[in-house]
C-alpha cells in the first residue's frame, strides 16, 4: 500500500514542488492551503493526491481535514509542516503588533496545531508511529536584517521539533527539522533582485533550485523505522548564510 503524507502550504513555492515529487513517487498526498484552486493546480487531477482547503491556524478546519485524511487513507505516516508566512524587512519598531501577530500566528500557532493534529492520529493509528517534519529556516541560526518576527518564529519551531522528537518517542512518532536557505520559489525572487545584507548594503544572492528541497524532504520521510534526521540544513552552495552570524 501507498505511503501518505500531509503537506501544508502545498498550493505553491516548496510546498507545491514537494507534494508533486511525492506524487511522482507513488505516494499519496494530502494537499492543505488556503486556496482550494491553487491546491487543485498542485494536484493537477492525481488520483492520489487529496485537496483539503484549510487555513493552518483554524484548529477546527485543520482537525477535520485530518481526520477526512485518516479515513480515506486508513493512516497517515507523514506530515511536511511547510505552511509559512513572512515580513518584508523593516526595523523592529516598524513592525506593527499586528504584522507580528500574523506572523507569530501561521508559524508557530499553525504549526503546533497541525502537528497536535498528527500526533493525535499516529500514537492512535495501527501499527502505531509516524513521522513530522518541520519547515524551520536558516534564519534561526543566522537572521537577516530586519527579521525579528520571521527570526523569533523560527526558534520556535526548533523548540517544537525537539518537544515533537522527545514526547513521540514511546509512540514511535520521529520528528526532525529542515533548515532552508534560497530556494527559488516565488516567495524568494527578492534573491535575485537583491536583499538587505548586515553592512547595509543590498546585493543579490545565490539560488538553488526548489526541487533540491524536495529531494531532501523526500530523503527525510524515507527513513526506515528507529532512524530520524533531526536536522537537515538544505542551501544554495554559495548564499553568503557562513560568515553571516
Amino acid at each position: 500500500m501507498s505511503k501518505t503524507i500531509i503537506i501544508t502550504g502545498s498550493g505553491s513555492g516548496i510546498g507545491r514542488v514537494t507534494a508533486r515529487r511525492f506524487l511522482d513517487a507513488g505516494w499519496r498526498v494530502g494537499l492543505i492551503g488556503r486556496r482550494e484552486a491553487a491546491l487543485r493546480e498542485t494536484a493537477a487531477d492525481s488520483p492520489a493526491a487529496l485537496v483539503l482547503p484549510c487555513d493552518v491556524t483554524d484548529e477546527s478546519a485543520v482537525d477535520a481535514a485530518f481526520d477526512r485524511a485518516a479515513r480515506e487513507w486508513g493512516r497517515i505516516d507523514v506530515l511536511f509542516n511547510n505552511a509559512g508566512a513572512i515580513l518584508i524587512s523593516r526595523l523592529v519598531d516598524e513592525i506593527s503588533v499586528q504584522e507580528w501577530r500574523d506572523v507569530i500566528e501561521v508559524n508557530v500557532t499553525g504549526m503546533f496545531i497541525c502537528a497536535r493534529a498528527a500526533f493525535r492520529h499516529m500514537r492512535r493509528q495501527s501499527p502505531m508511529g509516524g513521522r513530522i517534519i518541520n519547515n524551520g529556516s536558516v534564519s534561526a541560526q543566522a537572521p537577516r536584517p530586519g527579521s525579528a518576527a520571521y527570526t523569533v518564529s523560527k526558534h520556535a519551531v526548533t523548540g517544537l521539533t525537539r518537544t515533537l522528537s522527545l514526547d513521540g518517542r514511546p509512540f514511535d512518532i520521529a520528528c526532525g527539522q529542515i533548515d532552508i536557505g534560497n530556494a527559488l520559489t516565488d516567495m524568494a525572487q527578492a534573491m535575485v533582485q537583491g536583499v538587505p545584507q548586515a553592512d547595509g548594503s543590498l546585493r543579490v544572492e545565490p539560488v538553488m533550485d526548489a526541487a533540491q528541497v524536495a529531494d531532501s524532504v523526500m530523503l527525510m520521510a524515507g527513513m526506515p523505522k528507529g532512524a530520524n534526521v533531526q536536522a537537515m540544513t538544505v542551501m544554495a552552495t554559495n548564499m553568503p548564510l557562513v560568515g553571516r552570524g
